[in-house]
């Protein structure tokens, strides 16, 4: 199967599973597992949502995590600060580098908006250097879409 059919197979998951609910917290952690059963060679999956000038630990799968992470501090810091996604080949090279887990090696950040308003990210973590490609970058990007549709992440 390849990348694209992958994501749209499991896009359309995500939008089954999101079709009755539209609580955040409920979709979320939902959306956390499904990324984490389904995504290969992945040791984290989970959101963090901004508050009072800081992201904060949502529903995730995996190790315990950093709990609160400044806008413009590491990965998803950074995807805050600059409103742009980061992909991200090798953890260790990137500067200011937030190490949660030492085991991660790449990761991938989605910032998640309504509008203009960012809400928070959608953080991916593998052990594997260069995980992820370009095409797991827009399928991750239509997959945060597909959650932002189909629910209330205003009230995170």
């Amino acid at each position: 199967m390849s990348t694209r059919d992958f994501y749209t197979a499991l896009n359309a998951q995500l939008a089954g599973l999101l079709s009755t609910e539209r609580d955040w917290l409920a979709n979320t952690a939902n959306a956390s597992a499904l990324l984490f059963m389904e995504l290969p060679d992945i040791n984290w999956a989970g959101f963090y949502f901004l508050h009072d000038g800081e992201l904060r630990l949502g529903p995730f799968q995996g190790k315990p995590a950093c709990t609160r992470i400044p806008v413009g501090a590491g990965v998803c810091g950074t995807a805050v600060a600059t409103g742009e996604a980061q992909l991200v080949e090798d953890v260790h090279q990137f500067p200011g580098h937030i190490a949660c887990d030492a085991v991660s090696a790449s990761e991938v950040v989605v910032p998640l908006y309504d509008g203009d308003r960012c809400l928070g990210v959608l953080d991916i973590d593998s052990p594997s250097l260069a995980r992820f490609t370009r095409e797991d970058l827009q399928g991750l990007q239509d997959f945060a879409e597909v959650l932002l549709q189909n629910s209330d992440l205003s009230g995170a």
